[in-house]
């Protein structure tokens, strides 16, 4: 049997002079400090930004800034409440809250509209200038579009648009989609011989019905007495309807004899008769 009275079994005696660590107090306020400084800044610019925002509401709020004067341009095709109404504006509301060109923009998407301008005029005026559209001719592309005279096809005829316009034929939508730099190059040439012949010659607009337009071979005019084509080509109009007008009146005189009449020379007509 094992001695455990034996010394080599002897438990171990605990020192009894060991030294004891003590802990030290957690100092909070050195963790707290920064965190105090934090929260005073973001108040202070939270005080700043609710002082700004409360300024702005007070300014705003001012009835020296409510609208009161509207100037609208004068117009042929819309009215002055067609206007305010697309605009959505009226007397009372807060001029500096509005959104000047969201109200061109809507006012642009009416297609009589060309171009829009709109400013304010403190304290409380508003003006809206429009400059619209004017047709120069009737375009037909399957439909009926008027076009300006920037060579701009512009609106589908609806109920009640005029129809007294020279009628413009050879183009289509698929050209203008297919090939729209040289279609709206002929378009434009379209409104410089329609612009000749507005002019005060012997050869005049009066005497057109219809205008048509071939790639080949450019413009021929068709009168409006007997529908008579008239050639003249793609340029130099207007030497061509000049030397045309010094001897129109005496073609029509014998009109039934006379098969087209083509302009397309640089010193000369032909007269086809039949």
């Amino acid at each position: 049997m094992r001695d455990y009275a034996s010394p080599r079994y002897q438990r171990k005696q605990s020192s009894s002079n060991r030294a004891k660590k003590q802990r030290k107090p957690l100092n909070l306020k050195k963790y707290l400090r920064p965190l105090g400084a934090a929260f005073l800044g973001l108040a202070g610019v939270a005080l700043v930004c609710g002082a700004l925002f409360m300024g702005y509401h007070a300014i705003t709020s001012l009835t020296l800034f409510r609208l009161k004067e509207i100037r609208i341009s004068p117009t042929k095709r819309l009215t002055r409440q067609e206007i305010m109404a697309v605009a959505d504006v009226e007397p009372g509301r807060d001029l500096l809250r509005l959104n000047l060109k969201k109200m061109g923009e809507q006012l642009a998407q009416n297609p009589w509209v060309e171009t829009v301008r709109i400013r304010r005029f403190y304290p409380d005026g508003l003006s809206i200038t429009i400059s619209e559209r004017e047709p120069l001719a009737v375009v037909n592309m399957g439909y009926l579009y008027y076009l300006d005279k920037n060579g701009t096809v512009f609106k589908t005829l609806s109920k009640g648009d005029r129809l007294d316009y020279p009628v413009v034929t050879g183009f289509s939508e698929e050209d203008l989609d297919n090939d729209p730099a040289g279609m709206k190059e002929a378009l434009k040439a379209t409104c410089e011989l329609l612009t000749l012949l507005r002019q005060k010659c012997g050869f005049i607009l009066a005497d057109v019905s219809e205008i048509h337009y071939d790639k080949g071979y450019g413009f021929t005019l068709f009168t409006a007495s007997g529908s008579l084509p008239v050639k003249v080509g793609t340029a130099d109009f207007a030497a061509k309807l000049g030397r045309l007008s010094r001897i129109y009146r005496n073609l029509m005189e014998q009109q039934q004899l006379i098969q087209y009449i083509d302009l397309d020379y640089n010193d000369k007509i032909i007269v086809k008769k039949i």
